[in-house]
């Protein structure tokens, strides 16, 4: 049975950092691209970073493009979600997706696993 449980999603200061942690368990995780959405409240679930199977490339949307980091540690079967100078608009619901191909896509359709997500609230 896959799970992906994520983890440190709280309240937060605008300006302020978290890291966000999405561990695995139940899937060969080195061979499945892993991808961060999220979800603002009455909006459709969004894209915000992804990464290839092995890690050695990763994307981010535009909109946290130079605040936001994806990575992933294979030994470990987790991926993070390094977040830097958050925003209000950051709100949302952080959602972990893993994808049985080597390279990540934005297209939340493709993907085969989901985790339950973790609240992240940036307070201004």
């Amino acid at each position: 049975q896959v799970q992906l449980v994520e983890s440190g999603g709280r309240l937060v200061q605008a300006g302020g950092s978290l890291r966000l942690s999405c561990a695995a368990s139940g899937l060969t995780f080195s061979s499945y691209a892993m991808a961060w959405f999220r979800q603002a409240p009455g909006k459709e679930r969004r894209f915000v970073a992804g990464i290839s199977a092995r890690g050695g490339g990763t994307g981010t949307a535009d909109s946290v493009k130079g605040r936001f980091a994806i990575s992933r540690d294979n030994a470990k079967n987790t991926v993070y979600l390094q977040m830097n100078s958050l925003k209000p608009e950051d709100t949302a619901v952080y959602f972990c997706a893993a994808l049985s191909r080597s390279v990540p896509v934005a297209a939340e359709d493709e993907y085969n696993y989901w985790g339950q997500g973790t609240q992240v609230t940036v307070s201004s």
